[in-house]
């Protein structure tokens, strides 16, 4: 057992004066223990939750984040600017703990304070996440502020004129419109905000302590130790990594810089082009964003839609995340079998023994996680035990450090190690509130949008517009959500891009497609996604592009090709249901074998390589032989799946006549 692996750096991007700084820290760890507190000691209201939650979040959003930018010093009109909106958010955030009753007694008759405070929040959360999450989220939220208040009985009916007749709507007065937006439950309060308040919260501080404590070494290590000797070795190791790192971390951004700065450069060393690494990189870590347990907080916000228990959730997502883990997979082997590549040498790759030996306390955490769900316990209390678990393990891998390990086994040695631990503590507490900014300050606006929705009853018009757009096809329909997903990808989060798009797209898929609520649910979240690889704004395309020193465009293509599970599994869950729902033994095994084999010939036909060279002709008859598989006809599956299993048959003889292609040694 080795010693304990060292704090990494939490030192903040931007170059904050130290005062700062230690004000940052200081609001984060007392969020931290906040949020402890309400999850395993003494459960808050709905209203005291979510208002002092956000009420911390913005405050150390306008610390971590100057108003005119990190690279400009903030200087006395900033910190004058600044001052004013931290003492906002203290106020907005923590006016409704203060005067809740009062407020509920006036419910519907508000005051003059209550709308004048009601304002002030509004234009905080507006700063807020245009600090935190971007100008796009912030934009779309002012967009949907004066959408509520145009038409001839708003605060602005001349805006109403311009608006088509579908989207008309008698408007909103702005007494209305701040009692909706916050001091409603449909508002900035609402349900995005209570999930990001509770099981979100939980799971990225959960995933904080796992990752101080060296938990991304332990998955990355793990996962070289299992592919490094095989064809595109590092490659394979990033999708098993980036899928280990997903299950803690739930972001796609942070999957790339994570794991990509050991893996890109490996794969770029095997032979991969720099846009091929960074490309597979960025595809595997959005793998990230739907592998349970977390999924990118998706699986909390689709519970409390959906209203199935958390754990259904997690348990219908593993199989579609192994699909497109799988499809990522498989696209790594082709294009090294394609290239003759070969693995690592052995001498450079971990011992898993080794590994196992050194990491085994971040299995023991992850055990507990599942063991509290499978007993059906609340996820935010399931967090907090996990957590607790992350602390117990990690004291204890100290005292067996300090007892058998240690040279010296003075008190100056049991004080350096009670101090690490401490720091490790807080650093933990520090980080997962800072991880925790964004998605609550993407879910504050999203919450704003939501209300909007209500009040205006604009789900119910887009629920018209595409049905009129699609003509009652469920594929069209399923391709102008795609479609509204990728546009508003390129502004929102992946989270705000799944609340706005379910919000509005959500009832016609359900009510008027006949799609399933859960599956409908899944396939918003799944198209949520596309953003991250999909030019022409692909961030998680972008930052693999940063690491490998490529083309950002270039890279993101490549991402995109890699990820084409992401378009073709949902479609998959829509025409058979049972890939979700279950049924006879019989069907969900059918339906598992189509999916695979659908996927491994959709990637050979990109790819235009399986166990051979594939001539042009096979790859075009995969195209109609797919759809045949998906269209929802047992004779029309049937037949494309014999065709699928011909092409994949003879290019299988095909490889064995010519023989391996020869192996590219790695430079």
């Amino acid at each position: 057992m080795s010693e304990p692996a060292p704090l990494p750096s939490m030192a903040d991007k931007l170059p904050q004066p130290k005062l700062v700084v230690m004000a940052i820290s200081i609001v984060a760890v007392a969020l931290s223990l906040f949020q402890m507190y309400g999850a395993g000691i003494e459960p808050l209201g709905l209203f005291y939750q979510r208002s002092i939650h956000l009420a911390f979040i913005m405050f150390m959003a306008f610390l971590m984040f100057p108003v005119f930018g990190g690279n400009k010093k903030r200087g006395v009109l900033g910190w004058m600017i600044d001052i004013a909106f931290l003492a906002g958010a203290f106020t907005t955030g923590f006016y409704l703990s203060f005067y809740l009753d009062a407020i509920f007694n006036r419910a519907g008759f508000w005051n003059e304070t209550d709308l004048i405070i009601g304002m002030i929040a509004t234009v905080t959360v507006l700063e807020a996440s245009r600090r935190a999450v971007g100008l796009g989220m912030t934009i779309i939220g002012i967009i949907a502020i004066i959408y509520a208040l145009s038409g001839p009985r708003g605060a602005l009916p001349w805006v109403g004129e311009w608006l088509p007749g579908i989207l008309s709507h008698r408007g909103a007065d702005v007494d209305r419109l701040v009692g909706q937006l916050y001091l409603g439950q449909e508002g900035i309060y609402g349900l995005p905000m209570g999930v990001a308040a509770t099981y979100i919260f939980m799971f990225v501080l959960f995933g904080a302590f796992l990752e101080v404590t060296g938990a991304g070494k332990f998955f990355i290590d793990m996962a070289y130790a299992a592919t490094g000797k095989k064809p595109g070795g590092p490659a394979k190791a990033a999708v098993l990594a980036s899928a280990g790192m997903g299950s803690i971390s739930g972001s796609a951004i942070a999957n790339v810089v994570t794991t990509g700065a050991f893996t890109i450069p490996l794969m770029k060393r095997l032979g991969y082009r720099p846009a091929q690494a960074g490309g597979i990189e960025a595809a595997a870590s959005t793998g990230g964003q739907i592998t349970p347990p977390l999924m990118g907080a998706g699986a909390f916000l689709i519970s409390e839609y959906t209203q199935v228990p958390y754990l259904d959730i997690v348990m219908v997502s593993i199989f579609p995340a192994i699909l497109y883990l799988g499809t990522v997979y498989l696209f790594v082997h082709i294009v090294a079998l394609k290239n003759g590549m070969r693995g690592m040498p052995v001498e450079e790759l971990p011992d898993w023994k080794q590994v196992l030996k050194e990491g085994w306390q971040f299995i023991l955490p992850l055990g507990v996680l599942i063991y509290l769900l499978v007993m059906n316990i609340s996820p935010m209390r399931v967090g907090f035990w996990a957590i607790i678990s992350v602390m117990a393990v990690a004291a204890l891998r100290y005292a067996l450090w300090y007892f058998f390990v240690a040279e010296t086994r003075s008190h100056a040695a049991l004080k350096t190690a009670i101090a690490n631990g401490i720091k490790i503590t807080i650093a933990a507490l520090e980080l997962g509130a800072k991880n925790a900014v964004a998605v609550s300050m993407a879910c504050a606006v999203a919450g704003i949008i939501v209300g909007v929705v209500g009040l205006t009853g604009l789900g119910l018009k887009f629920s018209s517009m595409m049905i009129a757009f699609s003509g009652g096809h469920i594929v069209l329909a399923l391709v102008l959500v795609l479609i509204a997903s990728l546009i508003l990808g390129m502004g929102l989060p992946v989270t705000a891009s799944y609340i706005v798009l379910i919000v509005l797209v959500g009832p016609a898929l359900s009510n008027e497609f006949g799609i399933p609520l859960l599956i409908a649910h899944l396939v918003v979240f799944w198209y949520s996604q596309d953003s991250n690889v999909t030019p022409p704004i692909a961030l998680a395309g972008f930052a693999g592009a940063a690491i490998a020193n490529a083309s950002p465009m270039e890279t993101s293509f490549q991402a995109w090709k890699f990820a084409k599970g992401l378009y073709l599994i949902p479609a998959f869950m829509v025409f058979n249901p049972e890939i979700i729902e279950g049924g006879s033994i019989e069907i969900v095994l059918w339906t598992g074998f189509t999916a695979i084999l659908c996927l491994v010939a959709f990637a050979a036909a990109l790819e235009g390589y399986l166990f051979a060279h594939m001539d042009i002709i096979s790859r075009i008859v995969i195209v109609p032989a797919t759809v045949g598989v998906f269209w929802p006809d047992l004779r029309a599956e049937i037949a494309g799946t014999v065709v699928l299993l011909a092409i994949l048959g003879l290019n299988w003889w095909q490889g064995k006549k010519d023989g391996p292609t020869p192996a590219v040694a790695a430079s």
